[in-house]
């Protein structure tokens, strides 16, 4: 286990996700709590999900306008109202120097204590939260946090835009785990939210049994107590 930042001191969230659903299947359940209490909580989309969806009668411009909106509605299920879509192709994000600065960009503008964001590094226990874009989303946003979005000199043309210091990140999907969060008393929500992407989750008539088994084996071997469930993350400090 590893310490946190005391959650009387965190005021404003955000998260950073390479596509719609993204952030509903990781930590959905933690950011509901953290609505619950009052945090600001913003999420910033890369893509628009554009190429994924099971009904391809609709072109990758429509399935991106359908899942904005799905991710949108999710959003709502879990306290959030402001969302950030930077527009990049799904499937073809690369950690580039650009990405860096829309997303040290959008750091400036919501100056959040803490980010929420992928992994960087590829996870062999399970393949699903490695995907290219996530690894990709998670390497940039590591470096926007450090050094760019608190470096005054990194971007000039974003010197209208005061840098800003992350004092914490916690990354998703990653392969080295050492903090647990009991999300318990919001699962219906974080169930309720990733139902709202229809387009990528209506097939699953299972969604709900294997979402809580996936949080019920998080609680176990975060050694929670019998009957919880938890959400799971790599908490780095940064300051």
């Amino acid at each position: 286990m590893v310490d946190v930042l005391n959650e009387a001191d965190v005021r404003r969230v955000l998260a950073v996700a390479a596509h719609p659903d993204d952030v509903d299947f990781s930590s959905a359940g933690t950011i509901a709590g953290w609505t619950d209490r009052g945090v600001e909580v913003v999420y910033c989309l890369v893509t628009d999900g554009d190429a994924g969806g099971f009904d391809r009668t609709v072109d990758g411009e429509g399935m991106g306008a359908l899942r904005r909106a799905e991710q949108t509605a999710a959003a709502k299920c879990v306290g959030v109202t402001d969302l950030r879509f930077l527009g990049y192709r799904d499937g073809a994000v690369e950690p580039t120097l650009a990405l860096r600065r829309d997303l040290s960009r959008v750091i400036r503008e919501v100056r959040p204590d803490r980010v929420i964001t992928h992994s960087p590094e590829r996870n062999y226990q399970r393949i699903y939260p490695s995907h290219p874009d996530h690894r990709a989303v998670g390497a940039a946003a590591l470096d926007a946090v450090y050094p760019d979005a608190r470096n005054p000199y990194a971007f000039p043309e974003l010197a209208d835009l005061p840098a800003w210091t992350v004092r914490e990140v916690w990354l998703m999907g990653g392969p080295a785990v050492n903090h647990y969060n009991d999300v318990t008393d919001t699962v219906d929500r974080k169930i309720a939210a990733l139902r709202a992407h229809v387009s990528q989750t209506a097939h699953r008539e299972d969604l709900e049994d294997m979402v809580r088994g996936w949080l019920g084996a998080n609680a176990q071997a975060g050694g929670l107590p019998e009957g919880r469930l938890a959400e799971a993350f790599q908490v780095v400090p940064t300051v």
